[in-house]
């Protein structure tokens, strides 16, 4: 006989936490060590006080606390709280949590903590898988409790709403004061001006020296670099206050428009208010142009001829042929002659090598087609030694000085008789002309329903509107034919004055005097080359 045994019924014992036990079922009492996060926004006065209110408050809720020891006051002042890795209290904070110096962390908001929702989760979890919490006494969360997420990502979400509002608010309003004319000026890196006492911009002498200085070593054929060297060679600070130029720096200031008196505004934006990055403006917003808005330390013909300058070595961009062991096209401050120098044959630069002939060195300038093909491309082209070169150059332009002066005087006086009769004659009776077809429309517009009824509105006012728009057309034309020609009576005047300057003394070879005058020379032969000076003139001269 089997005795089958009786179940007893199923009975289950809740035991409650212990959360004063840690993992190790060791009683955890040690004092937590507490941290509290302070931040404002700006650096006013109202929100110092603010600031130092803050940390005050924290510094006494903690040490009162019995069980709480205080771990340190982390403060951030007038930094953002839509980036954290520009908050470097907020940084060292959490550094020192991942660390395990910090139990607790106690701040205002969650504004105060950050104004970035993927943020403010991101560390929120970090610390929370560390098993540190993170209280928000505005908002009464405690980031270990189960809800805790779904209520910071509110209030987060919250903040930063608020963020985008404030930040579209100020770019509105800055965008307005551009769109007035108010020019923003940041005195402490613009080299050249400082705030006067009207708090409109003045000229520094000193500084504007140094600004006139780079625009002439330019001009004067100078690489970018050349010039940076030369003034760190001279002791001179950059704008920034620093002993080292660089070749960016010097390009912005032979590109800024302020030199010359104007104002190019908005020629940047700040996409978003998270990110906080600048962005070049390609027309995605509308720029403002001022001119005459301040006085210039660069006069406007000197501006623009930099700015033709600047395309010219620009477009010579680097061109690496396959299988060629040089460059082709590359702008050289060094050798005048580099950029200048063709061969007549096939069209190619020459290029300056120096040769090693039974221990001596002999500089020659050479075709590069023969220099890397041989002659495959280009049979004839001659290799002309510097020296005879160079000297056949000087002669042309003592020839070009002694004979050549009067020339330009007719030129230049041809020139001026040509725009004063433009301006005296079509320009002006155009002009008047344009204005009274402007004021004969607005005259049909204002006129009554009747009247318009009774006449021939439609075709007077489609005959009117052809004619205006016929005249723009022309004056458009006109105005583009005279910035040519307004052009062309500033190279004279500089061909001028270098040629009356060498007319009475001999002239030796140098690079910045043959920029000046010279735009090519082709090599016709070994004995000869042609040389076009740049108010047109061809000359021939003998090697």
């Amino acid at each position: 006989m089997v005795v089958q045994s009786i179940q007893a019924p199923k009975k289950v014992t809740v035991i409650p936490p212990k959360p004063e036990f840690s993992g190790d079922n060791r009683i955890d009492i040690r004092p937590k060590r507490v941290a509290a996060y302070c931040r404002v926004s700006t650096d006013k006065e109202q929100q110092e006080h603010s600031f130092e209110t803050q940390k005050e408050m924290y510094t006494d809720m903690i040490m009162m606390k019995p069980n709480w020891q205080m771990a340190g006051i982390y403060a951030d002042e007038g930094i953002t709280g839509t980036i954290a890795k520009k908050r470097p209290d907020f940084m060292r904070m959490i550094e020192d949590c991942r660390k395990g110096k910090i139990d607790i962390i106690i701040t205002k908001s969650v504004s105060r903590f950050s104004r970035n929702n993927l943020d403010c989760l991101l560390y929120v979890r970090e610390l929370k898988e560390l098993g540190i919490p993170v209280i928000f006494e505005k908002e009464g969360i405690n980031t270990l409790q189960v809800s805790s997420e779904l209520l910071i990502t509110l209030f987060s979400g919250l903040s930063q709403a608020e963020s985008e509002s404030i930040s579209m608010n100020v770019k509105i309003g800055k965008r307005q004061s551009l769109k007035n004319g108010n020019v923003p000026f940041c005195y402490k890196s613009f080299l050249g001006y400082q705030k006067g006492a009207d708090g409109n911009p003045e000229i520094v002498p000193d500084e504007a020296k140094i600004i006139r200085r780079i625009y002439e070593e330019y001009l004067a054929g100078k690489s970018l670099n050349d010039i940076a060297k030369s003034l760190m060679s001279d002791g001179i600070l950059s704008p920034r206050g620093k002993t080292v130029w660089t070749s960016k720096v010097i390009m912005s200031i032979l590109s800024n428009e302020k030199y010359k008196g104007d104002a190019l505004l908005q020629k940047t934006y700040i996409a978003d208010c998270i990110s906080k990055k600048s962005k070049k403006n390609n027309g995605e917003l509308p720029m403002y142009y001022i001119e005459n808005n301040h006085p210039a330390i660069i006069e406007r013909k000197m501006f623009d001829k930099v700015q033709e300058e600047i395309s010219r070595r620009n477009s010579k961009r680097k061109v690496r042929q396959k299988g060629t062991k040089t460059e082709l096209g590359k702008y050289s401050s060094k050798f005048a002659l580099s950029e200048l120098l063709f061969c007549g044959n096939c069209g190619t630069p020459y290029r300056r090598v120096t040769w090693t002939i039974r221990g001596k060195k002999k500089v020659v300038w050479r075709c590069i087609s023969r220099l890397d093909f041989g002659t495959k491309y280009c049979q004839n082209s001659p290799s002309i030694e510097e020296s005879a070169l160079q000297n056949a150059i000087a002669e042309a332009i003592t020839k070009k000085a002694k004979t050549e002066g009067a020339n330009v005087d007719r030129i230049s006086h041809h020139f001026k008789m040509y725009q004063d009769k433009q301006d005296a004659g079509s320009i002006i009776a155009k002009k008047n002309r344009l204005n009274e077809l402007i004021q004969s429309i607005e005259a049909l517009t204002n006129m009554d329903n009747e009247a318009a009824q009774n006449g021939d509105f439609d075709s007077q006012f489609e005959q009117l509107y052809n004619e205006m728009y016929t005249l723009k057309d022309e004056l458009d034309e006109i105005e583009k034919q005279q910035a040519k020609l307004n052009k062309s009576p500033d190279t004279l005047d500089e061909i001028e004055v270098i040629i009356k300057g060498l007319k009475n003394h001999p002239v030796e070879y140098n690079d910045q005097a043959v920029r000046q005058l010279i735009s090519c020379i082709k090599v016709i032969s070994a004995d000869q080359i042609e040389i076009q000076f740049k108010d047109g003139m061809l000359m021939k001269a003998a090697i």
